[in-house]
């Protein structure tokens, strides 16, 4: 009989830690704030992603008989039929956790669930897989959106953010029972460096109330900008045609995400980039699955979000904790 420590394993418990971040980022960058919806968003995730989990080892089985035999499923601890049974009842729950966030989460759940389906059973196997699980996850973010506010348009910007990022570690994560690939681990820090330098650049608003200045185009009145700065930080400082906020002790909570971000991501990539052993190889991969923590804190507050901000930030050290007992691969 299978414990409770074998599904852990089998689901990356410390991973789980990672999900919750992407409803709160998506909510802030749709423009709203997170509330009972955002909630349903974030159970919906959390049952996606536990039955992706799920799915992929029952998928996997025969090839982690050969190179990850300690796996719940080829060392026997769970039965293939249990997992495969898993993935779909947690499938069904994560769309009817969407469908009660309301119409609009459901039509982003609906194809996000296809995704993680499709890259399990097939897409993983092909130059495609990266891509597949990187449009999941930045799906997965619009999810947060469309459950909180019902505007995506906005979020966008943070989905392909954490896609980028996701797909990065994919591709160094194909390699991690082998070990021996260079290219993608440079790749990867070429990433996280994008994405760094695009979470600290400046942010300014323009000076008057026309779309895309003062608020995202089609937001409702009163609506925060997705990506924007904090209108209650005061009065703006002009410069030249824009407006450049001032600075607040919450204005920095951006960098200082964003620096952990690129901490957690760049310097496991960096060792497996000199050394690219199996071993490093998968510690790279589970720096880049911890680092979305950090990614989702920053544009959270980047979005003007402080509190979902401080919410994310919070989880990584418990999932940092977990990992020491449950991987994350």
């Amino acid at each position: 009989m299978s414990s409770a420590g074998d599904w852990a394993e089998l689901l990356r418990l410390p991973a789980l830690f990672t999900v919750p971040g992407d409803a709160l980022a998506g909510a802030a960058a749709g423009g709203g704030r997170p509330g009972a919806r955002t909630l349903g968003a974030v159970a919906a995730s959390l049952c996606l992603y536990s039955a992706g989990m799920a799915l992929n080892d029952w998928a996997d089985r025969e090839e982690d008989a050969r190179e990850r035999p300690g796996r719940p499923l080829p060392s026997g601890r769970v039965a293939p039929g249990a997992a495969l049974a898993a993935a779909g009842a947690l499938t069904a729950a994560g769309l009817g956790c969407a469908a009660l966030a309301g119409r609009r989460a459901t039509a982003v759940a609906a194809p996000l669930a296809a995704t993680v389906w499709a890259y399990d059973l097939w897409l993983k196997r092909t130059p495609f897989g990266p891509v597949a699980m990187g449009a999941a996850r930045a799906l997965d973010l619009l999810l947060g959106a469309a459950a909180s506010t019902g505007r995506v348009r906005g979020a966008v910007p943070s989905a392909l953010a954490v896609g980028a990022h996701t797909c990065a570690v994919t591709t160094v994560s194909r390699h991690e029972t082998r070990g021996g690939a260079v290219l993608p681990a440079v790749t990867a820090l070429a990433a996280t460096a994008v994405v760094t330098a695009a979470l600290t650049r400046g942010r300014t608003r323009g000076p008057g109330p026309g779309p895309g200045l003062g608020r995202a185009a089609g937001a409702a009145p009163g609506a925060r900008p997705p990506l924007g700065p904090a209108d209650a930080a005061g009065p703006a400082a002009t410069r030249g045609d824009r407006a450049v906020v001032p600075r607040t002790p919450l204005a920095a909570l951006t960098p200082l995400a964003a620096a952990a971000y690129a901490a957690t991501a760049a310097r496991p990539l960096l060792h497996a980039v000199l050394n690219p052993s199996p071993q490093l190889t998968q510690r790279a991969v589970g720096g880049g699955i911890r680092a979305l923590v950090p990614l989702q804190a920053a544009l959270a507050a980047r979005a003007d979000a402080p509190v979902s901000a401080l919410l994310t930030a919070a989880l990584a050290p418990v999932a940092r904790r977990l990992g020491r007992k449950v991987s994350l691969t």
